[in-house]
């Protein structure tokens, strides 16, 4: 937890103390995590896990953001919902505008099957 609250910190370029104004800690507690001198409840491990988009596993042993989990590829993607069919980069980007268009009417509270 250590080094990887450290470094992740650094690399957003803020201080400890705008770190423990987001998850809701002093200053001087995240001082403590960070040096090892004390650990994070749970809340405030997701909290931190959550602010700096990476796993509870990844702050806690130094794992793999993605916990182990390899990158899907767009090549990937474009398999699992085209098989074995070839399917151009234009199809393939207007699929991706669709999928962000539902994700963003998802966010904004839009309910399923209303125009």
């Amino acid at each position: 937890m250590v080094k990887m609250l450290r470094e992740l910190r650094k690399q957003k370029g803020i201080t400890m103390k705008q770190l423990g104004e987001i998850v809701g800690v002093a200053e001087s507690t995240v001082s403590q995590y960070e040096t090892g001198k004390r650990d994070p409840d749970y809340e405030t491990l997701l909290a931190f896990a959550g602010y700096f988009g990476v796993s509870a596993d990844y702050l806690l042993l130094g794992e793999d953001k993605n916990s182990g989990q390899s990158e899907v590829s767009d090549a990937d993607i474009k398999f699992a919902l085209f098989g074995d069919r070839e399917i151009d980069d234009e199809v393939y980007e207007e699929v991706k505008a669709f999928a962000q268009f539902a994700k963003e009417r998802k966010k904004n509270g839009k309910a399923e099957g209303t125009v």
